[in-house]
């Protein structure tokens, strides 16, 4: 049986370093409230005249925020005018396989993942601010329109949710993942 190739989108924001931490965690709680299939308290939050979903799930919000600081202070330590960092979501299947010694274990497939690349401008005249709001603004609403796109359309992918636990599907978020990925990521293991 041939495996399909995990789906991988990629979306692409722009921010300055006041408002990073907010636009990174508005892209992820949307990607979450549409991908996270238990029962949600559903939130909005707005956010440069838009107003986007998120989930009231303090476990989801606590990893959210530490991630979203773990990206700004890679993005930061570059000390370049223009920063630019990466974050992946990949929503895992547990699938049962056959031990050799001690009968079935169980292994995580990604069955999804969402690439986030972000770009930190720092603007140094009025006129950069202008300039880097419009941006900001344009790249969030190009992203959550796209993740909106996507999810209405990219459904055959989903695996059948098997059990009654809280999270069907378990789920990582990965800051800079090129550089901490090794061999069994990129082929698909772990």
């Amino acid at each position: 049986m041939e495996q399909r190739r995990t789906p991988e989108y990629t979306l692409e924001v722009f921010a300055d370093p006041a408002c990073m931490k907010d636009v990174v965690k508005a892209i992820l709680h949307t990607i979450f409230f549409h991908r996270y299939f238990s029962s949600i308290s559903p939130l909005t939050r707005d956010l440069l005249d838009l107003t986007l979903p998120a989930i009231d799930d303090v476990d989801l919000e606590t990893l959210i925020d530490q991630r979203t600081n773990q990206l700004i202070r890679a993005i930061e330590s570059t000390h370049q005018q223009r920063g630019r960092g990466q974050l992946a979501v990949q929503f895992m299947e547990k699938k049962r396989k056959k031990g050799y010694f001690f009968g079935k274990q169980e292994d995580e497939v990604c069955w999804e993942r969402w690439i986030l690349d972000v770009t930190c401008a720092t603007p140094r005249t009025e006129t950069d601010v202008i300039k880097v709001r419009r941006a900001m603004e344009k790249s969030l609403q190009k992203a959550a329109l796209k993740i909106v796109t996507i999810v209405n359309r990219d459904k055959d992918h989903i695996p059948p949710i098997t059990t009654t636990n809280e999270n069907p599907f378990p789920y990582h978020i990965i800051v800079n993942p090129k550089s901490a990925e090794g061999w069994g990521q990129r082929i698909g293991l772990y």
